[in-house]
């Protein structure tokens, strides 16, 4: 009985040494997919977003504390213009090397494809907000906290949770092409 129990510890032990020492060689030989054209490993996506997901729900701010008038809209696209439209685009002139990023960087001003508005519009300002100040890790997507001040990345925020809505004449010239319809129209 003795033999046995030393025989499932050794084997649990070196399990225990071997697996990482494996997945570490795995990783060495260059065979984690790194490059953008490589598919994902099995679940990524899924990982990725549960994690993303609970992170952004346990740290977003609770109440918006600017309103979503005329000031904080054009002020909101303003910052887009300068700030967002590079990756982003603007309503009807989607970037073409977004496709080649990954993920993909979302085109905030194209139809959703569950035709349930455009962009993220209809996605929470609080947690637009948490994802423009923090970021988000391996996707391109920097951290504003220190580049924007909170009243930019708020207007910015309640812009794109308002992008299928009316806009100020002026934002709209910022966002879109003169003579395009409104977005979300």
């Amino acid at each position: 009985m003795s033999r046995m129990m030393g025989g499932l510890v050794l084997g649990v032990l070196l399990g225990v040494v071997l697996t990482p020492l494996a997945v570490l060689g795995w990783f060495r030989l260059g065979n984690m997919p790194v490059a953008v054209a490589d598919k994902t490993l099995p679940l990524e996506d899924k990982l990725e977003k549960i994690s993303l997901d609970a992170r952004v729900a346990k740290e977003q701010p609770k109440i918006v504390p600017v309103a979503a008038d005329e000031t904080a809209l054009n002020g909101g696209a303003q910052v887009y213009r300068d700030h967002c439209a590079a990756c982003h685009g603007v309503y009807g002139k989607p970037v073409g090397f977004a496709v080649h990023m990954s993920p993909q960087a979302p085109q905030l001003w194209l139809p959703r494809v569950d035709g349930k508005g455009v962009g993220v519009s209809g996605v929470s300002a609080t947690e637009i907000y948490w994802k423009v100040s923090n970021g988000i890790r391996q996707s391109g997507m920097p951290a504003y906290k220190d580049t924007l001040s909170s009243n930019e990345v708020w207007q910015v925020s309640l812009l794109l949770t308002n992008a299928d809505k009316p806009l100020p004449p002026a934002a709209l010239e910022i966002v879109h092409p003169q003579g395009a319809p409104e977005p979300g129209k």
